[in-house]
């Protein structure tokens, strides 16, 4: 098969859920080989930033919060939705998006109370390219100053923890750093220096 033989044609969509928190479809798919199979359950949610952010003495500014999906409290990089206006989670592409880099720089605000003038764009990259439609935009900001309190979100309850390089990595190294595109973001901001 070449490439574009491995293609799934949609047959069918069902929204199961539709609000302007998420789109969660179930739909059918055509094969590459001409087979059907359903049901495939996919979702959009909005696309989103992470922040690998360290001060002016070079430590690691995280935040502590609680995790539905597993049920636990996680340490993680600031991170954060495009806000979009329409207020919605997800779209078809057509709606109006904050920057990304905005948006990088208004989370760690409201987050840590700390800005940056040092960014850098590490990557951009699908949240998880088997169900979502969602990217996460990964930056590093070098330098940080704390130049305010938290602005939280009405959903937000997290507590700012500043950790070193070797906190860090024992944390990944245990699975206690359990945000997947927040470890690949620690990696490509070793990697940039």
């Amino acid at each position: 098969m070449d490439r574009e033989d491995l293609r799934w044609e949609e047959v069918s969509t069902e929204h199961i859920v539709q609000d302007e928190w998420i789109d969660f479809r179930r739909s059918a798919y055509r094969f590459p080989d001409g087979s059907v199979f359903e049901p495939y359950y996919s979702y959009s949610r909005r696309d989103y930033v992470v922040i690998v952010a360290s001060d002016e003495e070079g430590r690691y500014i995280c935040v502590r919060q609680y995790r539905q999906g597993i049920g636990e409290v996680t340490t993680e990089f600031p991170a954060g939705g495009l806000e979009r206006t329409d207020g919605k989670e997800y779209g078809d592409g057509s709606e109006s998006v904050e920057d990304a880099l905005a948006a990088a720089k208004r989370e760690l605000m409201e987050e840590t109370g700390y800005e940056s003038d040092e960014w850098t764009h590490l990557l951009t990259i699908p949240s998880n390219a088997t169900i979502a439609d969602n990217y996460a935009y990964l930056y590093q900001a070098k330098n940080c100053r704390k130049v305010s309190g938290q602005h939280l979100d009405e959903t937000e309850f997290l507590n700012v923890e500043i950790k070193d390089r070797q906190e860090i990595e024992a944390m990944i190294a245990a699975g206690k750093f359990q945000q997947i595109a927040h470890v690949a973001a620690w990696l490509l901001a070793l990697r940039n220096g």
